[in-house]
């Protein structure tokens, strides 16, 4: 039987990668817009607090999404190697340990969340007055942790095999259905930001459903049987080291919110958190067609480079830097020209406009970089280059943004919390540039002048 995979060692890269980007795209972008709306219904129903409490629980869902995504991309970086070398048996093995590991992590989230949930919602900088309303938002969004660690791990694994549509159809389904019940629950049954979590919930776990069924019909190039949930430890071992470099990086976000919650809190109090709170969803609406492309590449470089087609490996980095590279302009256009009109989409209170105004043109000032950062982390973890992907994940949030965050705010107040974010940008930008350059037989495409030097790993 042919494997649904081999067509990433065969068709052009520029019909595979918009193959593969395209679809990953359209549903991260429902999947953020799904983000916008319900952020604006909170907004509507609660105000700027209730947006606030979201933010303030986010790092709670970061962290379990931080340990799904390291199952996730590091099974389907090790799965997309295994089926380019034609070995099917050891990639079903991978398979069966992904889900056992996210069953796992899940159930152990769900249980400390729950016993500690007021604690780590001060932890995370929550006030008094956020505070019942991130216990209504973070109580309920737990039950669900299962359901969304399953579906982020399970589409990671779905894209390495080439089959994006699937992934998409994914998103789909949990996006249109929380656009759907969001209002429903927040509005006719008058629960507010429990409502949003609710549906949120439902969502997820449709879903998750979903991708089950797809399994379990046989229309992946993987099969599921019940002995690979058993730990294979050399398996596991590779997933581990491989998804570090994700878990880093998500787990650094979350980081990041506690630390960044914490200040704004001293520095503008609860406007400053929702405003916050209404940048990030600003932000993940404008990555997601970064993040698109980054998805469809990673299975195409996790292939080719599995079955030795090296230049096929080179040609599809190149195409993706100038793909992200180009995304990253128009969105930098688009909030540099009108960040009044996108505050207003979300919130009518003045304080909170003319703060997040300001805070939105410095914070995605050096927002161009950010693409080639992306491309420069997900091909060293495609390729399985542990240490390279750690360093590079690890370097805009833990080595440069937290450590600004913590300097810049004693200087210029409030504003210093949004000079960190361009500041760290530029910094984690330079080193992307200096691993590319050290690894130029890989990235021929890097846009850098240094002379050519050993690589890395």
């Amino acid at each position: 039987m042919k494997h649904q995979s081999e067509h990433l060692g065969t068709e052009p890269i520029p019909k595979l990668l918009l193959k593969l980007s395209v679809p990953a795209m359209l549903g991260a972008l429902v999947m953020a817009l799904y983000n916008v709306v319900d952020t604006i219904f909170v907004s509507i129903a609660v105000g700027t607090i209730g947006v606030a409490a979201v933010s303030i629980a986010f790092p709670v869902q970061m962290i379990i999404m931080a340990l799904a995504g390291a199952i996730g991309i590091g099974g389907a970086s090790l799965i997309s190697r295994l089926l380019g070398a034609g070995e099917k048996d050891k990639a079903n093995q991978v398979f069966g340990n992904v889900i056992s590991l996210v069953i796992l992590v899940s159930f152990v989230g769900l249980l400390i969340g729950l016993r500690y949930l007021t604690p780590l919602l001060y932890l995370f900088g929550s006030s008094d007055s956020i505070l019942p309303y991130a216990q209504d938002y973070l109580g309920v969004i737990l039950f669900g942790t299962v359901f969304f660690a399953f579906a982020f791990s399970m589409n990671n694994i779905i894209r390495s095999e080439g089959n994006a549509k699937v992934a998409m159809y994914s998103m789909l389904v949990s996006s249109i259905l929380n656009i759907i019940l969001t209002p429903l629950f927040i509005f006719t049954f008058g629960l507010g930001v429990k409502g949003s979590a609710i549906a949120t919930v439902l969502s997820q776990g449709i879903t998750a459903i979903y991708l089950v069924l797809y399994f379990l019909r046989g229309k992946s190039s993987l099969t599921f049987h019940a002995k690979n949930l058993l730990p294979f430890w050399h398996h596991i071992q590779k997933i581990a080291a491989i998804g570090s470099a994700a878990f880093i990086q998500m787990g650094a976000s979350s980081v990041m919110y506690v630390v960044a919650n914490h200040l704004l809190g001293t520095y503008g109090g609860d406007v400053a958190i929702g405003v916050f709170g209404i940048i990030h969803k600003v932000l993940m609406f404008a990555m997601m067609p970064i993040m698109g492309v980054v998805q469809g590449l990673t299975p195409l470089v996790g292939y080719n480079f599995g079955a030795k087609l090296h230049d096929r490996v080179t040609e599809s980095i190149k195409l993706a830097i100038k793909a992200t590279t180009g995304i990253a302009a128009i969105g930098f256009l688009a909030i540099m020209i009108f960040p009044k009109l996108i505050m207003l989409i979300f919130t009518d209170e003045l304080p909170a406009i003319e703060m997040g105004v300001s805070a939105l043109r410095i914070m995605f000032a050096l927002s161009l970089t950010i693409g080639i950062q992306m491309v420069a982390g997900s091909v060293f973890q495609a390729l399985g280059r542990a240490r390279a992907a750690a360093i590079l994940s690890l370097s805009r949030q833990v080595l440069f943004l937290i450590p600004f965050l913590l300097i810049m705010p004693y200087f210029f107040k409030l504003t210093g919390i949004w000079i960190a974010f361009p500041m760290a940008d530029i910094f984690a930008f330079s080193l992307s540039l200096w691993f590319m350059n050290r690894n130029k037989e890989i990235f021929s495409a890097a846009p850098a002048t240094v002379a050519n030097e050993p690589c890395l790993e």
